[in-house]
């Protein structure tokens, strides 16, 4: 069996595209420590999913907890992304990533869910190990 008709939706270029171009924003965006912004491209309320529990986050929730997680120092980040269509609508993102705020630098994997609504993606769920 072909992992096309295994898959389904096979994505076009310009799905990938659209969906690294997205995170470009949302990376420039944290860079900036703009959490606002960052909310923008979300839908609410959002998951937040870690070993061995899930929450639910409203906005005011999400921009403090991204406020603090960013913290005081520059940020810096170098990533590589994996997208997983679903269909055209649902993207799963698998990032391997290095982040420094300051001078702490920590390595991670995590995994985003983005939904497109009204022809535009929103971030809608986070999982990531250990927190």
């Amino acid at each position: 069996m072909s992992v096309e008709s295994v898959a389904g939706f096979v994505p076009t270029d310009e799905d990938v595209a659209s969906v690294l171009a997205w995170f470009e924003k949302w990376d420039a965006l944290a860079m900036a420590k703009d959490v606002e912004a960052m909310a923008g491209m979300a839908l609410f309320p959002v998951n937040a999913v870690t070993d061995g529990a899930a929450q639910s986050w409203e906005r005011a929730r999400f921009v403090n907890d991204m406020a603090a997680t960013l913290g005081e120092g520059d940020v810096r980040m170098e990533s590589v992304r994996t997208p997983h269509f679903v269909n055209a609508n649902l993207v799963f993102v698998i990032t391997d990533a290095t982040i420094t705020v300051g001078e702490f630098s920590q390595v991670m994997r995590y995994g985003d869910l983005l939904v497109k609504t009204d022809g535009q993606w929103l971030f809608q769920t986070m999982v990531q190990g250990g927190w």
